[in-house]
């Protein structure tokens, strides 16, 4: 798409950080995301410094009914933003905390981990998820799951106090519980349809540790492991979190030397009450047979990235999910004959969330986070080149289909990958009137679907 060089010329007066187009320097570095699998060809690119720049940005797409897609650490790129008007909001990452409130105010680009060690310096935490490299903004939106406090203190977004958001016709509006409370009630849940988050203020918790980590162990354990797993799991108190992965790890220098080129299975364990009770929870798991590693200890809450150890490196990657109404022995036994260690198979991760808890419970100002009642997710992924979403969906579909019967074909939205862009995909994201709902303030926000560079809700129409 060619844009009047004119009308560039002076979206790049009005904005303050860098205004690119294809071709021009550092064009490929403002437009690059984590997932190396898509790639993106934006008419202009805008490297907003402030929130007038996003302002700008926004007016000018919609005076020319261009999309809108926003960049912040670029991991929940999930559509290819060609032709659209991209704001880049990295160096927007400001993080303020205010101890005595117990509140963060974020900027739209604050990645987790900075708002982990800043909460901790005042004996706070945030509500994080198993990647702590990722936007604290985007992760929020889209619900945010955590691995540690999830099943204790709910969603990261009920822990949503206020926000600032560019809706698509570029003003800036302050939202809360009482003002614009069914737009406030939207944005969280629905991630990026709305507008650009510019700041988000969230509530902290008093955390600052926990007993937790990660074991691994060899695929002849596995049907032992999954048994323990299982009871720990029906019987887990709200302070209990387990999942679990099968892995299939290459033989790189980056990987731990024991799981090199193998089939592992790995059991994440997080729990915040006493070291000792964890111990003796922790030890029923290690009575399911020797491990390859074995990290699970008192450990410090800044370090709950450790937990899952997510990749932190760019790379492509193809992914899908469902959410499941129970895991049985018979579903853990369909998961080993599709995917234990005698299978041959491209994925490369099969998990096993648990939820439950708090996250089953309803928050005290509502939002749009729906299927509260699920207690497991099942993740899949695949990591390979680019281009080879079509090759990969096949192996990545017939793992889920495994597991079909315990299915409840919805999702979480944050799980939403570049297989899920249909509006049926987006759908089951959400509980049917919660739907309705949404599609009634997008038609109301964004009649155009300037912000459809996303997991899209579409107005009306």
């Amino acid at each position: 798409m060619t844009l009047d060089p004119g009308a560039v010329a002076r979206l790049a007066a009005d904005v303050t950080g860098p205004v690119l187009q294809p071709g021009d320097d550092r064009y490929d570095e403002e437009t690059a995301t984590w997932n190396l699998a898509l790639s993106h060809r934006a008419a202009v690119v805008v490297g907003a410094a402030t929130v007038a720049d996003v302002q700008a940005a926004v007016r000018f797409a919609a005076a020319r009914d261009l999309p809108v897609a926003v960049v912040a650490t670029g991991h929940g790129a999930a559509v290819s933003a060609d032709d659209a008007v991209m704001i880049n909001v990295r160096r927007m990452d400001g993080i303020t905390i205010d101890a005595d409130a117990r509140t963060a105010t974020v900027g739209p680009a604050a990645r987790m981990q900075a708002l982990i060690d800043a909460a901790a310096e005042n004996g706070l935490a945030p509500i994080a998820g198993s990647a702590t490299n990722v936007g604290v903004v985007s992760f929020t939106l889209g619900g945010g799951l955590s691995p540690a406090l999830g099943r204790t203190y709910g969603y990261a977004a009920d822990h949503v106090l206020a926000a600032e958001i560019v809706t698509p016709d570029g003003e800036l509006r302050t939202i809360d519980a009482d003002t614009e409370p069914d737009l406030f009630w939207a944005v969280r849940g629905a991630k990026g349809n709305f507008g650009v988050v510019t700041s988000l203020t969230v509530g902290l918790v008093p955390v600052t540790r926990l007993y937790g980590g990660a074991m691994y162990f060899g695929g002849e354990h596995v049907d032992a492991v999954l048994d323990v797993y299982r009871r720990l799991a029906a019987d887990a108190p709200d302070e209990l979190t387990l999942s679990f992965a099968f892995l299939r790890l290459p033989p790189a220098p980056f990987v731990p030397e024991p799981l090199r080129g193998r089939f592992s299975l790995h059991v994440r364990f997080s729990y915040l009450g006493s070291a000792a009770d964890g111990e003796r929870i922790a030890d029923e798991l290690r009575a399911a047979g020797p491990r390859l590693v074995d990290t699970v200890a008192e450990m410090p809450y800044t370090g709950l990235a450790a937990i899952h150890s997510d990749p932190v490196d760019p790379l492509p990657v193809y992914e899908l999910s469902t959410m499941l109404r129970e895991f049985p022995r018979e579903a853990a036994d369909a998961l080993v004959a599709a995917a234990g260690p005698d299978v041959d198979t491209a994925v490369m991760l099969v998990e096993i969330r648990q939820f439950g808890g708090a996250l089953g419970r309803d928050p005290q100002v509502p939002n749009a986070v729906a299927h509260r009642d699920a207690p497991f997710q099942c993740f899949v992924g695949a990591a390979g080149e680019p281009g080879m979403k079509d090759a990969l969906r096949g192996p990545l579909e017939g793992l889920l289909a495994a597991l079909a019967p315990w299915s409840t074909g919805e999702k979480f939205v944050n799980f939403l990958t570049s297989y899920d862009t249909t509006a049926d995909a987006v759908e089951r994201a959400y509980e049917p009137v919660a739907y309705a709902r949404l599609v009634e303030l997008k038609t109301a926000y964004d009649p155009q679907n300037l912000f459809r560079i996303n997991h899209n809700i579409p107005p009306a129409g």
